[in-house]
């Protein structure tokens, strides 16, 4: 069997991706093809301007280190663990704030203490 091109194969996975997006009724607009690898659509956004959105499909590359599903697992650890990351990054944030705050206070206190 010949070998079908990287090009031929991204293609149809896109075009299988975005045929399965669009297969729903009730879309709230028209899809635009732009390119083979991505289709856009305009839109009007709360505050009431039309908006141009663009969806894209990415086929990662294959790999031999790992199969296409420990990439996709891999892929969402990471992410998982960047949003862990910048939570636990905003809690310290929120304490240093409290505490700087209180010092603040504090000091603001014993100089009013101090004048009278």
């Amino acid at each position: 069997m010949a070998k079908i091109t990287k090009t031929a194969v991204d293609k149809n996975l896109r075009d299988m991706v975005f045929s399965d997006l669009f297969a729903e009724e009730g879309c709230t607009g028209e899809y635009v093809k732009i390119n083979d690898r991505q289709y856009g659509i305009l839109l009007t956004d709360l505050n009431g301007h039309q908006r141009y959105i663009r969806i894209g499909a990415i086929v990662a590359e294959e790999r031999d280190d790992m199969t296409a599903e420990e990439l996709m697992q891999s892929e969402i650890n990471a992410y998982n663990q960047k949003q862990a990351d910048k939570a636990e990054k905003a809690k310290a944030k929120e304490k240093k704030i409290a505490k700087d705050k209180a010092k603040r206070e504090k000091e603001k206190e014993e100089k009013e203490n101090d004048v009278q």
